[in-house]
């Protein structure tokens, strides 16, 4: 795995933790290509290293993420590109004419992250400090559990500068953690959230005080409790929530749970579960 990574750093912990960080502080961790570029190549890395079981997504700086760069947005409205970008994304290759190809080529990479991050079965526990915006809200949206920190801000910026309001999956996750109602508003007026009103809605599970240590310290007691359980069941559990999520009836997801069963029912993680269970014992899965 690329350990030289300019916008974003990933350690992963002996126990099994990964650790993610947005790492651009100065831009207020705004989406450059090259942070979309380095997550997509962590995320691909994820999906097949099995040692990583539950992924904690955090951000330097005071912000968790404050959207796209617009400044480098704005580059694809642009016909002079620099060179030294179309090395490295090929969008910024197409002819000028051609401009609105670039547009669909950059939304299309972009909006595959939050496919991947749904796509890896590493259950993903997002910490929330400061303000959440545009792409920064859709991230966190898309992972599993959300933490809060007092000084937590969301909003769906897209709509504020000229965009629809339905981005990067905001339109399909966010009714389905908050309702319909709740989320139209949200998404049609671009309005801030603050920390107690994500709470009170079941946008985030929990609010924490203090400072970004004590919001990764209860990030990582949840991680720790998650990586008590059976890695294989942990998996199929993802995969059983991502499906459900579009299911056409309640037979379908019975059907399919049956079958997830039936795979852990076969795994050595059953015996060792079984025998803690009765031994009064926390059971010793191993990472793979």
């Amino acid at each position: 795995m690329n350990t030289e990574f300019k916008t974003i750093k990933f350690e992963l912990k002996p126990n099994g933790i990964g650790v993610l960080t947005l790492n651009r502080p100065d831009k207020l961790n705004a989406m450059s290509f090259q942070m979309i570029k380095e997550l997509h190549e962590l995320l691909d890395e994820l999906i097949v290293n099995l040692n990583c079981r539950v992924l904690i997504l955090k951000a330097s700086g005071r912000v968790f993420c404050a959207g796209l760069d617009l400044k480098e947005s704005m580059i694809l409205q642009s016909k002079k590109k620099p060179e030294a970008l179309k090395e490295n994304f090929y969008f910024l290759n197409v002819p000028d004419k051609d401009i609105i190809k670039a547009k669909m080529y950059a939304q299309w990479r972009t909006s595959q992250l939050i496919v991947k991050m749904r796509k890896i079965s590493q259950p993903i526990i997002a910490i929330i400090q400061g303000a959440a915006s545009g792409a920064g809200f859709a991230f966190a949206l898309a992972a599993d559990v959300r933490i809060a920190g007092e000084n937590a801000r969301f909003n769906n910026a897209f709509i504020n500068v000229g965009f629809s309001g339905a981005d990067l999956a905001s339109s399909y996750h966010l009714p389905r953690l908050i309702g319909m109602s709740r989320a139209a508003e949200i998404l049609y007026t671009g309005r801030f959230i603050n920390a107690e009103e994500a709470e009170k809605i079941g946008l985030v599970s929990d609010v924490v005080k203090g400072n970004e240590n004590d919001l990764f310290e209860s990030a990582e007691k949840l991680a720790k409790v998650m990586l008590s359980k059976s890695p294989l069941g942990l998996r199929m559990t993802k995969e059983a929530i991502n499906l459900s999520m579009d299911s056409p009836s309640l037979e379908t997801m019975i059907q399919l749970e049956n079958r997830t069963q039936m795979l852990c029912s076969t795994s050595d993680d059953i015996m060792e579960g079984v025998q803690a269970f009765f031994e009064k014992r926390e059971p010793q899965y191993p990472l793979q």
